[in-house]
């Protein structure tokens, strides 16, 4: 073969082998695109009637600026040094008909390296627009939060949710009064009294006082425009681990614990709003994330008598399986692996995004709070009543309630427990937290221990649940 041809040859293949290199740098997909990348990674929408979210994940820290457009209501956002990509045309896609707060977005290429996104809103809104570092699966986040400016009001879905039927046993308190029903038609004037009484250490005697039956017809009230008709009932709040952003723990099977706690709560709920004088609220009712703090301002917004919150243990050794009850310490975990999970579950935060830059002294001052021993202690029955029935259908894999610096279980004035219902990690039990029927005995499992709690503990008439006549 002359020196010509071989040439030729050498030169036909490295012509073939970087056309074929270019070839696949040109149809690479962004999924494996480099984590350094400067791209924009994927977008995301979280919608929910409390705010929704959406998220742009990117390689590199993203220069934005934003600015709000009355008339009609837009959030205006633009994205500095990138190229309008297919994950951005995709973003327009992504809001559904029913999303309460975003109508539609648009976005494209504003100027060179300038990419500008138009949301338009559904009504007032406060967005609230904010990065989050890389953390854990996620890349740099820029997180577009649209919160309506008038939330929807808990205390007026409570009163048009619930009729109860039979009279409602409680502790006394001063001279709070307590009505066993609601009244069946609701005005749109909604409130609860300020005179809410914290529970004290004198509560753990309390149940050596008589107790009073209030009961309906032995009460009336002088109807009077203007007048308000005060409603008691048990209200409970359940929080669904996890959500949106936040997938929790992932079970070898592809489980995600985010979805798993929503439906075992669900449960639950309708089970709770069956008793006739209980009901229960939910800190998230759909996939989206609510911060640590947020749920606890829920449960007090309300008032609420107890709160639960529900997941899904993991481990890193799959045979590690049962449920577990936990409760707040106010003097360390009473355990290395109460203390692992308490930081693991209150990095939901890291994990979900929380804007750091908004501040509520008064949640503060909660959260910071540790002087609630008697909660503690109620939180403690609480717990051992629900961790007994939890031990009829699944192995315990405590035989007691631990306790630990959980974030979520830090209302100073509500009995709070954290349910890990079974292992997600553990094949056996993430085939059961998937099955219906199973999910249901967990749900009657945690109501029958609520039941017996009360049986003993009866609820103060703290909470007064009023409406205008």
């Amino acid at each position: 073969m002359s020196e010509r041809v071989r040439q030729a040859q050498f030169s036909r293949r490295r012509l073939i082998k970087f056309a074929g290199a270019s070839l696949l740098l040109s149809v690479r997909p962004l999924a494996l695109a480099s984590p350094h990348s400067t791209g924009i990674l994927a977008v995301r929408i979280w919608p929910a009637a409390d705010y929704t979210r959406v998220t742009i994940e990117h390689g590199a820290p993203l220069k934005y600026t934003y600015l709000t457009v009355k008339d009609p209501e837009r959030l205006v956002v633009d994205l500095e040094g990138i190229e309008f990509n297919s994950v951005l045309e995709t973003l327009s896609n992504k809001v559904t008909s029913d999303d309460p707060n975003i109508k539609r977005v648009r976005a494209g290429r504003y100027k060179p390296g300038v990419v500008r996104l138009v949301m338009e809103l559904k009504g007032e809104a406060k967005p609230q627009v904010f990065e989050l570092a890389p953390v854990g699966r996620y890349g740099h986040r820029l997180v577009l939060d649209v919160y309506p400016a008038s939330p929807p009001d808990p205390l007026l879905a409570l009163l048009e949710g619930k009729q109860p039927a039979a009279p409602v046993e409680t502790r006394p308190a001063g001279k709070s009064e307590a009505r066993s029903e609601i009244p069946s038609e609701v005005k749109t004037e909604t409130r609860v009294e300020s005179n809410a009484e914290v529970r004290s250490d004198s509560q753990t005697e309390a149940k050596n006082e008589p107790q009073s039956t209030v009961a309906h017809q032995n009460q009336t009230a002088n109807k009077r425009p203007g007048r308000a008709i005060v409603d008691r009932l048990v209200t409970i709040t359940l929080d669904p681990g996890h959500g949106g952003e936040d997938p929790g723990a992932i079970g070898a099977g592809g489980s995600q614990e985010k979805s798993v706690t929503l439906a075992v709560a669900k449960r639950l709920r309708a089970k709770i709003d069956n008793e006739p004088n209980m009901r229960a609220v939910l800190t998230r009712d759909s996939d989206y994330f609510v911060p640590l703090q947020m749920r606890v301002q829920k449960a007090r917004r309300i008032q609420s008598d107890l709160f639960v919150s529900i997941h899904a243990d993991a481990f890193v050794r799959p045979d590690a399986n049962g449920s577990s009850v936990f409760v707040l310490s106010q003097s360390g975990a009473s355990s290395s692996a109460a203390r692992y999970l308490a930081q693991k579950e209150n990095a939901a935060d890291l994990i979900g995004g929380v804007n750091i830059d908004v501040k509520d002294p008064v949640l503060a001052r909660t959260l910071l709070d540790l002087s609630q021993t008697a909660t503690i202690n109620d939180s403690i029955k609480l717990g051992k009543a629900v961790l007994g029935e939890l031990g009829g259908i699944n192995r315990l894999h405590k035989a007691h309630v631990e306790q630990a610096g959980f974030a979520v279980l830090k209302a100073p004035d509500i009995p709070s427990i954290l349910v890990e219902t079974a292992f997600i990690s553990n094949p056996e039990e993430e085939k059961r937290l998937n099955d219906d029927s199973y999910q249901d005995k967990i749900a009657q499992a945690i109501l029958s221990g609520i039941k017996k709690y009360f049986a003993k503990n009866p609820p103060l008439a703290k909470s007064k649940l009023a409406r205008l006549d």
